[in-house]
């Protein structure tokens, strides 16, 4: 049987880099930027129009679209919706075709329900946030909390919009973790919990 792990993250908690290495470990694709490439190639797009306004909400069109992501109102959106839309046929797609690791995207909420599919939400203390996200992103020490607030309130509302779920809270998710203990050791407690639903073979 296929399954699916979807990640959701705080910035700067390593999510991608768990998502990475999970994918690594079970020998699955792992969908985060290359989700846009199957965007694009899917609805005749060009890349650079889906990387512009991949994961953005835009308050102006809030009036033209349904909060409910399965079945929008209206036929007009802004670029972001239609990115927003195409990417979710797209990731339930792939849910329905191969296994494989989706980071953020409302992938969590698209996916929901499904027995094949675990969805993850990691987070971290924000003191290690800020050293990865120095370390790994050239984010300046003195501004380091201030950008990863934003960039979690902009997942947020990306996520809010779109989705009946809230963003980061625990209902929302089937496992939340910490990576506060360690990368390797939350890819390690993912894959088991995964095991224990007798999701692996």
């Amino acid at each position: 049987m296929s399954f699916v792990i979807t990640i959701g993250r705080e910035y700067g908690s390593g999510g991608r880099y768990i998502a990475k290495e999970l994918a690594k470990k079970l020998n699955v694709k792992y969908y985060d930027n290359d989700l846009l490439l199957e965007v694009a190639k899917a609805n005749g797009f060009g890349e650079n129009y889906v990387k512009e306004n991949d994961e953005k909400k835009e308050t102006f069109w809030a009036g033209f679209v349904s909060n409910d992501l399965l079945d929008p109102m209206g036929s007009i959106y802004s670029p972001t919706q239609s990115v927003a839309f195409a990417t979710f046929d797209v990731i339930k797609k792939l849910a329905d075709t191969e296994s494989c690791v989706i980071v953020g995207r409302c992938s969590s909420a698209i996916l929901k329900d499904r027995d094949n599919v675990l969805n993850v939400f990691i987070s971290a203390p924000m003191n290690e946030k800020i050293d990865r996200a120095v370390k790994y992103y050239g984010l300046d020490p003195n501004k380091a909390e201030s950008i990863i607030n934003k960039e979690n309130k902009k997942r947020a509302k990306y996520f809010n919009f779109y989705t009946e779920d809230e963003w980061g809270k625990a209902s929302s998710y089937d496992l939340c973790l910490s990576s506060h203990i360690g990368i390797e050791e939350t890819v390690d407690i993912i894959i088991e919990y995964m095991r224990r639903l007798h999701m692996l073979g």
